[in-house]
């Protein structure tokens, strides 16, 4: 517990507000998407500006405090709080500024997608983003970042210019391609390790405000036909052309045929990354699959970043995998088509297997340029667990995993980190890169200040004074 007293001097140096356990407001503030990680830190710092988040640092390096960051609160390994330590809340870093001219945008470090893609399509413009609006710009960004649009686009991480990051030491800096080129290359898919990043800047591109995409259905009878002929068309498709398949529950709906409402179903998500009228041609092929459902049409941007989110409500429990398929062979086809269904129906209505097609936006990007790594896969698998009752997180967890074992013989044996328990992280990097990202670590966090992440230990005795 930090006594009252000794918090004073941070309550009267924030702009935000200091939450104490005993304070109104403090349950809803410890909330995180991920229920299965209920913890109770010992002093919440809901900050508004980058001077507030100098303050926390500065109280947390001096009481020697664990440090948890939060931007929107979607870590699925429940690293964005815990138990005793400080929150460092970011969400009151939620200004947007567009330059439409030159097509970029600066956002706070607690910005949500959603209202990041409301600013920018005002203009017709946008950067790849989260797949749910109430997912944060800053874990998804310095984690790499696959966006539906990353097919064309590359990762946000690739669209990233520069960041205002606060140092271990309490230092603010400015990193990109000529300051601090080293953290700027560290952000970049090497997470929250090297600092709090307090405000991005983005290259835009043009998009919208009309696309052409949405979803559509079959019975789960015909996964094997349509995913092997989806996989046909997609490995030749142009980069324009964003999808993924799903093993889901079918909701109950009117436009869902009654003998499917309910039921394990596959579904396609699919758009094109471009004017909707160039799109049909490109898109007609799977709307040829004959889907019970589709809903394929032109639609706001926005509403389509916007479709997922029924799927993933705060509050529920979740354990999520995210593993690198360097292709889809027929057989990985029928793994997962075997283990899916049984892994969605034990988690109905929430529970969900995704393929996505990554796409060239992500793949040309050289290797070497960020610290995100493994772009040469082709696809990317990801089980998504979600239920309710604590009684059934055993049960969910085990056939996750079990899932995952059976397609291992498929993957390329790395991870994606956004989408990945903590534990993983050498899976995330080759041997080379993660050395890089250790001397990234011992020069701007050499006492691990910032670990509760997917963390990139530093090679100096844990303790070490920070960078001076």
């Amino acid at each position: 517990m930090i006594d009252r007293h000794r918090v004073e001097p941070l309550r009267a140096a924030l702009a935000g507000e200091v939450i104490l356990p005993a304070d109104a407001g403090y349950e809803e503030g410890r909330k995180i998407f991920n229920a299965m990680h209920d913890k109770r830190p010992a002093v919440i710092a809901r900050c508004r500006n980058t001077a507030d988040v100098v303050a926390a640092v500065d109280f947390a390096r001096k009481y020697g405090l664990l440090v948890a960051v939060r931007s929107g609160g979607h870590s699925v390994a429940g690293l964005s709080i815990c138990a005793d330590g400080i929150l460092i809340d970011l969400g009151g870093l939620n200004t947007i500024e567009v330059d439409a001219a030159a097509r970029t945008a600066r956002a706070g470090g607690g910005v949500l997608w959603g209202e990041f893609d409301a600013a920018t399509q005002q203009h017709g413009l946008h950067t790849p983003g989260g797949r749910v609006t109430t997912t944060g710009v800053g874990g998804f960004t310095t984690g790499g970042g696959y966006g539906w649009t990353s097919s064309k686009y590359g990762l946000t991480c690739d669209n990233l210019l520069s960041a205002e990051v606060v140092l271990a030491d309490g230092r603010v800096v400015r990193a990109s391609e000529h300051e601090n080129a080293d953290l700027f290359w560290g952000i970049r898919g090497g997470g929250g390790n090297f600092g709090i990043i307090t405000e991005f800047e983005y290259r835009l591109h043009p998009l919208g405000p009309i696309v052409l995409a949405g979803l559509a259905l079959w019975p789960i009878e015909r996964a094997p036909e349509v995913v092997r002929a989806w996989r046909d068309y997609v490995d030749g498709a142009p980069d324009e052309l964003s999808t993924a398949c799903v093993v889901m529950t079918a909701p109950p709906e009117p436009f869902v045929p009654e003998y499917m409402r309910g039921r394990v179903a596959l579904g396609m998500v699919g758009m094109y990354v471009g004017d909707p009228d160039a799109g049909a041609k490109v898109m007609q092929p799977l709307k040829d699959l004959r889907p019970a459902v589709d809903l394929i049409q032109p639609m706001p941007y926005t509403a389509f970043q916007a479709m997922i989110d029924p799927m993933a409500p705060k509050g529920f429990r979740s354990y999520w995998r995210g593993e690198y398929l360097q292709s889809l062979s027929d057989e990985a086809i029928d793994t997962f088509v075997q283990h899916a269904p049984a892994l969605t129906a034990a988690g109905a209505p929430l529970t969900q297997s995704v393929i996505f097609r990554i796409g060239q936006g992500v793949t040309a990007v050289p290797d070497e340029s960020t610290a995100f790594s493994h772009r040469d896969a082709q696809y990317l698998f990801h089980p998504i667990a979600m239920w309710q009752a604590q009684a059934d997180d055993e049960r969910l967890i085990a056939a996750t995993r079990t899932f995952c074992e059976a397609m291992r013989p498929f993957s390329t044996g790395a991870e994606y980190l956004n989408f990945t328990p903590e534990d993983r992280v050498h899976d995330a990097y080759g041997a080379g890169k993660y050395q890089r990202l250790v001397d990234i670590k011992d020069r701007y966090d050499p006492g691990n200040l910032f670990r509760l992440n997917a963390n990139i230990a530093p090679s100096l005795a844990a303790g070490a004074p920070a960078l001076a």
